[in-house]
């Protein structure tokens, strides 16, 4: 076939497989319904950005997701507020807590405030700064320090109940007051904090304010303690007397 021909023959152009009109409807509902998954999709991911959008003065945490106040600011209600610390206060400059502390010397009050710590007379402010105690020779009472009066022979004590003094050796507290310790014959002075002041000697029992000798009977011997007699073993006792056990 020559050059001429070639060009003559008509082309026949490219099959295009025909749509059927009821494939339409389905399409389109395919198209729609994809579309609704991106959006469902996309929600969860735009409600997460809007709730991490950080306000002013605020920073993402170093850890997790989401953002925190800065240093000198608090969260009030989504939004971060500047610390406002009160006089005699200083600043923290902690992510936590109310953001201030109040200096030596002063104590928080309810109302976000700090005053002075009154110290009384006899009194001295504690290392904490925040309370007071007594100094030595006083005793606290309400919100005063009172001077703790000493008898006569008498001394302070570091005990935190009971009394603030003691008296010395050779005496005895009686009603209030340190009487002196009258040892009868045949007796030692006992530094007990109880009793009479005063114990027998070994082979004595007391009675009344005097050291008595104990007689002990036939087949006895003086206790481990020395001011009475028991009966030796195989004897019992009976009308003061140590008789023979049948």
């Amino acid at each position: 076939m020559d050059r001429k021909s070639q060009l003559a023959e008509p082309r026949h152009p490219r099959s295009i497989t025909a749509q059927s009109p009821a494939d339409a409807p389905t399409n389109v509902a395919l198209i729609i319904g994809l579309i609704i998954v991106v959006l469902l999709l996309a929600l969860p991911a735009f409600a997460q950005t809007a709730a991490q959008q950080m306000p002013e003065n605020a920073s993402a945490k170093s850890y997790g997701d989401g953002w925190e106040c800065d240093v000198g600011f608090r969260l009030n209600e989504n939004t971060c507020v500047a610390v406002i610390v009160p006089q005699n206060a200083y600043e923290t400059n902690r992510s936590y807590g109310s953001g201030w502390e109040c200096l030596h010397g002063f104590r928080r009050t309810d109302d976000a405030a700090c005053v002075a710590v009154e110290v009384p007379e006899g009194g001295f402010l504690a290392p904490s700064g925040e309370r007071w105690r007594c100094l030595r020779g006083y005793i606290k009472v309400d919100d005063t320090c009172q001077e703790i009066v000493l008898p006569a022979n008498a001394y302070l004590v570091d005990a935190s109940y009971g009394s603030a003094w003691t008296c010395e050796r050779g005496f005895f507290e009686q009603a209030g007051l340190c009487e002196a310790v009258v040892i009868p014959a045949n007796a030692y002075f006992d530094d007990a904090t109880y009793g009479t002041g005063w114990q027998c000697n070994r082979g004595y029992v007391a009675s009344a304010e005097t050291c008595g000798f104990i007689n002990v009977p036939e087949n006895a011997h003086l206790d481990r303690s020395g001011n009475r007699w028991e009966c030796n073993r195989n004897f019992q006792k009976s009308n003061g007397l140590c008789v023979l056990n049948n």
